[in-house]
């Protein structure tokens, strides 16, 4: 049957996910901070864990925690992306936009449940790993370039981000306890992936082939073992976040994923600028 998800579902998920941010971002020269019941968290310029994750379901925010949040962001010269679950308090999204905050895109949540064992799939010449510490940097630099040359299918992400940035913040990602796993394809490295298991919820926290090796099965393969792994550690369910209509959506849903619920993501490009000038204190634009 396909997973349902209601509003305690969506609020469980939410919320793993602000904990997770925290967790990457409080290890690194970054803050985290509580917002009603989310987490704003910034890892540094550039990064994609740059955010504000899990609100909606812990009330609406005052303006005064709204305002420290975006002098927070002001102050490293970082826009206020706010990620809002469709299942949130609807006055919440009411409220940003008052505050001049703008659409700036959509990404899926998908979430299936983990019941007894699961069968790992493996098309013929596929071999999926487990990667430890030793082969970190090698499993960086293929995340990196994996990353950086998406799939083109379904909507473009608003967000584009260098081959730096990918491996500075999957660096300070590998801090977390992600579990990682190397695909390969007769023999040669052809992609990479990762699943956190949070509670009773396995995060599966990215995967990317190389251009080269796309097509041929890996992906499939990379889900079957993250889900059967996250199965025998104990996981209810397993959550994956990707673009609407993409390549990555497609493939999770032929895994047995079931569409859970749609991000909106808002985003104040110029945080904190009439709050500093109300208060004389300067341009932070």
């Amino acid at each position: 049957m396909p997973l349902f998800c209601d509003i305690t579902l969506a609020e469980r998920i939410e919320r793993a996910e602000a904990r997770l941010m925290a967790r990457v971002c409080e290890r690194g020269s970054g803050f985290a901070i509580e917002l009603a019941g989310g987490m704003a968290t910034f890892a540094g310029a550039g990064s994609p864990y740059n955010k504000v994750a899990g609100l909606g379901f812990g009330g609406v925010p005052a303006d005064g925690a709204l305002e420290d949040v975006e002098r927070a962001y002001a102050a490293v010269r970082s826009p206020v992306q706010i990620e809002l679950c469709h299942l949130g308090d609807p006055a919440l999204a009411a409220r940003l936009t008052e505050r001049g905050y703008r659409l700036a895109g959509f990404e899926n949540v998908l979430g299936i449940a983990l019941d007894g064992e699961r069968e790992r799939v493996t098309p013929p010449g596929i071999e999926i790993r487990s990667s430890g510490d030793d082969e970190l940097e090698h499993w960086l630099q293929v995340s990196a370039d994996a990353t950086v040359l998406p799939d083109t299918d379904g909507v473009p992400s608003h967000e584009e981000f260098s081959r730096e940035d990918v491996l500075t913040a999957m660096r300070a990602f590998a801090t977390a306890d992600v579990k990682r796993y190397l695909a390969l394809r007769d023999g040669a490295v052809a992609g990479e992936a990762s699943f956190y298991l949070n509670g009773s919820i396995a995060q599966l926290t990215g995967a990317a082939t190389l251009p080269a090796h796309r097509r041929r099965g890996i992906q499939t393969a990379l889900f079957s073992t993250r889900l059967s792994d996250a199965a025998a550690a104990g996981a209810a369910i397993a959550v994956v976040t990707t673009q609407p209509g993409s390549k990555s959506q497609q493939n999770a849903q032929r895994q047995g994923f079931s569409l859970l619920y749609t991000r909106a993501i808002l985003v104040n490009p110029l945080p904190g600028r009439g709050d500093a000038l109300r208060r004389g204190i300067g341009d932070l634009a």
